[in-house]
């Protein structure tokens, strides 16, 4: 008779599967007139599912071992030793399924990747402007304490020290895996410093993060673009930059612009610039491709559409509030001091959770 290890019975054929497989490579590459180039193949295939079936085997030794101890039941010497057992083993086998389910989750090619980070000022004027550097400052220390490299790409400040736009380049391990449920729009409740009469201002910002797409993740064609080049700004004196180093480029199919103006050198210009619109271009199809699952879901997981309104810093109360999981948190001051985690963590495991429901479903 054969054991089941799992009860849900596509997981136990897609597991049956992937156990097959990893077999099959097994002997593809232990034959010694394998190609060069199959043997690369293979010998990657073969490590993305060896966590897989072995973490599926221990779960078949698991259904073995309780497949014994329930024939030792009726045995009234040992029934008792027998349920201790089965208690023990319950938990080994529910800890390994939940393992399983995520390893078998699809593996998002982003995880990896820098970032563009883009903030904007929306909507309350000099009070949003404000509220966008406060974000920003707060992102930054979240990188320092990771020991990511930042560089500023473009902004556009104002007089009394808010940022209209921002855009910056986060490089580090595992960026995007870390800040990809920050696009949306983020609200503050306060009482500006420039408000005589004490009154509470609502102010947005909104936040995009865009994973950096390489050449071959999106394809560009030179035929596509409008390439302006143009005097960057400056805080005067010596730093003005007297020359047209600064760089807009337009896509023209689809009408993105990006522009890029941080480096005295033209060149360097435009290869951020460029970076960015593969990036722009990267999210679309992300988009779209996102929209399609959606349709066959009742919930889309991880959207990241950066309309929706997704956090509200009220700092008369001290708190900050994720509405798409509901958590709340008094801690305004070190969060925005870049204590981000007890925030992203639970958001993760959120989206974790949803996307181990949808890979049941489907």
């Amino acid at each position: 008779m054969q054991i089941t290890p799992v009860e849900d019975k596509k997981l136990f054929e897609k597991l049956e599967e992937l156990e097959r497989r990893f077999i099959e490579l097994e002997k593809m590459l232990g034959d010694p007139d394998i190609s060069a180039q199959n043997r690369v193949r293979c010998s990657k295939e073969r490590a993305e599912l060896e966590d897989i079936v072995s973490v599926y085997s221990s779960l078949k030794v698991v259904a073995e071992a309780e497949q014994e101890n329930r024939a030792l039941l009726d045995d009234s010497e040992l029934a008792i030793l027998a349920r201790e057992e089965l208690d023990e083993l319950s938990g080994q086998r529910e800890q390994l399924e939940e393992t399983l389910r995520k390893l078998l989750l699809p593996k998002d090619p982003n995880l990896g990747k820098n970032v563009f980070l883009e903030i904007r000022a929306g909507a309350g004027g000099e009070e949003a402007a404000l509220f966008a550097a406060d974000l920003i400052r707060m992102y930054s220390r979240y990188c320092e304490n990771r020991r990511w490299k930042i560089d500023t790409i473009i902004m556009n400040e104002t007089g009394i020290g808010g940022i209209k736009e921002l855009v910056v380049k986060i490089e580090g391990r595992e960026v995007y895996g870390k800040l990809r449920y920050e696009s949306g729009v983020h609200r503050v409740q306060r009482i500006p410093s420039t408000e005589a009469g004490g009154r509470i201002h609502t102010s947005t910002a909104t936040v995009a993060v865009l994973p950096e797409a390489d050449e071959i993740d999106v394809e560009v064609d030179e035929k596509d673009l409008k390439v302006d080049t143009f005097r960057s700004s400056g805080p005067g004196g010596q730093h003005v930059n007297k020359t047209d180093s600064a760089i807009r480029i337009t896509h023209l199919p689809t009408g993105i612009v990006v522009q890029c103006q941080d480096d005295r050198s033209q060149q360097k210009n435009r290869v951020h610039a460029m970076s960015m619109l593969r990036a722009k271009l990267y999210e679309v199809e992300e988009h779209r491709r996102m929209s399609e699952i959606s349709r066959t879901r009742k919930t889309q997981v991880g959207s990241g559409d950066r309309s929706e309104k997704i956090r509200t810093y009220n700092f008369p109360q001290g708190r900050i509030t994720d509405h798409r999981i509901g958590l709340t948190l008094h801690k305004i001051e070190a969060v925005l001091g870049g204590d981000l985690d007890p925030l992203l963590d639970p958001i993760s495991a959120h989206f974790q959770a949803e996307s181990l429901k949808n890979l049941s479903e489907d």
